[in-house]
């Protein structure tokens, strides 16, 4: 499931209720890995006070389906969840989980880090910082 957000949500609130929606799979995964990406109060050396999150609606969707077909197609992985926010975020906001159910861990661990790399990279989502006196687009991400 992909799902972009425009308010705030709780990640491991939505865990339990996904996982408790997929009773078919019950027995057939003995991993779960999960990222949670937080919204941190300062970038490349600046307080940061907001962010601003756009995407294209129905494009981003539409990429991050195929990040997870891709991802599935190396990984053979049973089930997945991705959560993207969207608007005006604060510090210590979750800004993005993505979480892997599968047979064995080591599946799970690399579908997750591939998704959430490739979604770093090739999703359409625009960041601007609110800093103290000023606002600035992010022209990159920060390293791993």
């Amino acid at each position: 499931m992909i799902s972009i957000r425009e308010s705030a949500f709780d990640p491991y609130a939505e865990l339990v209720h996904y996982q408790n929606e997929m009773p078919n799979q019950a027995g057939k995964y003995g991993a779960t890995s999960v990222f949670v990406g937080t919204m941190r109060d300062f970038n490349e050396g600046d307080s940061v006070r907001a962010l601003w999150l756009e995407h294209y609606p129905g494009m981003t969707e539409d990429e991050l389906s195929r990040i997870v077909d891709e991802t599935r197609s190396r990984w053979p992985f049973l089930a997945s969840l991705v959560i993207h926010r969207v608007g005006r975020v604060l510090p210590d906001e979750t800004i993005v989980l993505v979480a892997v159910w599968s047979a064995h861990r080591a599946v799970a661990l690399n579908a997750t880090q591939e998704i959430i790399e490739a979604l770093k990279h090739r999703a359409p989502f625009w960041k601007k910082e609110s800093l103290a006196a000023s606002e600035r687009w992010v022209e990159h991400n920060t390293p791993g």
